[in-house]
């Protein structure tokens, strides 16, 4: 198991990329240098959510069917949030479709 620049496991770093959502991915970015598995899971989360972040808010506004897809989403949030948090805890690199390859390719 490899250190990070910042003196952790890398499995710990990238689970606390996960952490605070967005804002400790975006901590993580500027903060990780040089391993590859905590910039990816950095940029993954403050990718994913800053796009539920958008949706949400978005959603949040429109009466009636807005409540359906905050309740959906926020469900969503939260089983996404502790399942990619779990993969990067166990070490494993978890693509989300389409936002894995975008945050794998912006790392580099």
């Amino acid at each position: 198991m490899k250190n990070t620049s910042t003196g952790l496991k890398e499995k710990v770093s990238g689970t606390l990329s996960y952490l605070g959502f967005l804002v400790t991915g975006i901590i993580f970015l500027g903060i990780e240098k040089e391993n590859k598995y905590v910039r990816f899971n950095a940029m993954q989360s403050t990718v994913v959510f800053g796009i539920l972040t958008i949706i949400l808010a978005v959603f949040g506004w429109i009466p009636t069917i807005g409540f359906y897809v905050y309740s959906f989403g926020s469900a969503l949030w939260f089983v996404l949030w502790f399942f990619l948090m779990y993969k990067a805890f166990s070490g494993i690199k978890y693509k989300i479709p389409v936002i894995g390859d975008f945050a794998e390719k912006h790392i580099k």
